[in-house]
């Protein structure tokens, strides 16, 4: 009899997008007979406590990136790095201790660039090979692939051809060892009757998740519309009636996915997780990027292109331009590409 191998898999807690978008490969692992424990922090730690309650867990080093109103996010990002270096050293030797107390078989990291290990196969997961900035964006560029290629693998969350991410996932020059895997939903796509004419969806880091969501909240409230607001707060468990206005903290993965298709117009960042979840919902969507978060501004302005999404920008933001700009969507059509997950898993095997 053969025992099940052992796979670590480690999303970044940054939001909880990279923790969202490991769920259908954690159910993956687990559909073909691999152990899965799950290492994180923060939110996304909590998140991954909720959906599978079962599993092992282990609390590792959070990157910690602070976030300032009056400072653009990018320059906010750039003066963390020498702080941002250091933990990707400490998780890196959190690994070694990690592989040894659980008896680690391999790797997944999403975006957790000091999680890759000459004992074990390691992958990384991303979808932004190239990435997005208004400054030293060579140096950054390097700084990124200089680790990226430390991995067996690349995994990148979407389709060589006709690319959801646009340049973000298919630059010029690739990372080593890359193979796309299609994007990644939690979520399934069926048949629902429409219950809300708004449902907003509050992400990201703070102090932006708090300032997105008291707009949200002000604008609801003045139309004469059935909304639902989930504030993306997986550590609480409250709810509020407001009017024709109804406030949740949290939504399991199955409950989101049943409000996303219930629901007429979709308001939420332009993170690439929701997004991959969006396309595979095939709903269309109003895109808020978050401010200064250059990955999110470049996926909003592309994606609103083919009209099949509308971006606004936060600090703008107006609900009844949101309801104009919904009468010009064009319907999504999910191309999705069946994938061969035991076949990927066979890195594993070697």
């Amino acid at each position: 009899m053969n025992l099940k191998k052992n796979i670590l898999v480690a999303p970044l807690n940054w939001g909880i997008g990279h923790a969202t978008r490991c769920i259908p490969i954690i159910n993956k692992l687990t559909e073909n007979n691999y152990n899965v424990i799950i290492a994180s922090s923060g939110r996304s730690l909590q998140l991954l406590i909720n959906e599978f309650p079962k599993n092992d867990f282990i609390k590792i080093t959070d990157y910690n990136v602070k976030y300032f109103s009056f400072i653009p996010l990018s320059f906010s990002i750039l003066l963390q790095i020498p702080k941002i270096l250091l933990k990707i050293k400490k998780e890196k030797g959190e690994l070694d201790k990690i592989i040894d107390d659980f008896s680690i078989d391999g790797i997944i990291s999403d975006s957790r660039f000091g999680l890759y290990s000459n004992k074990r196969k390691s992958i990384f997961i991303t979808h932004q090979l190239e990435i997005q900035s208004n400054v030293f964006k060579n140096l950054i560029q390097k700084i990124n692939y200089s680790y990226i290629n430390k991995f067996s693998q690349c995994w990148i969350l979407d389709n060589q051809k006709n690319p959801l991410a646009g340049a973000l996932s298919n630059p010029k020059k690739k990372a080593k060892n890359f193979r796309y895997i299609g994007p990644q939903s939690r979520f399934e796509k069926k048949t629902a009757k429409i219950k809300y004419d708004i449902l907003a969806i509050v992400s990201g880091p703070e102090p932006q998740r708090t300032i997105f969501e008291k707009i949200l909240i002000k604008e609801l409230r003045e139309i004469d519309k059935k909304s639902l607001l989930v504030q993306g707060k997986p550590e609480m468990n409250k709810k509020k009636i407001d009017g024709n206005l109804e406030i949740i903290s949290h939504l399991s993965s199955k409950e989101l996915n049943n409000v996303i298709l219930e629901s007429r117009l979709i308001i939420c960042r332009s993170g690439y997780s929701t997004i991959m979840d969006l396309y595979k919902l095939e709903k269309n969507a109003i895109l808020v990027p978050t401010p200064g978060q250059t990955e999110q501004e470049y996926l909003a302005k592309y994606l609103s292109k083919n009209d099949n999404y509308k971006a606004q920008k936060q600090n703008s933001f107006c609900i009844q331009k949101a309801l104009r700009q919904y009468k010009d969507f064009k319907q999504i059509k999910n191309y999705e590409a069946r994938f061969n997950w035991d076949n990927l898993f066979k890195i594993f095997e070697k």
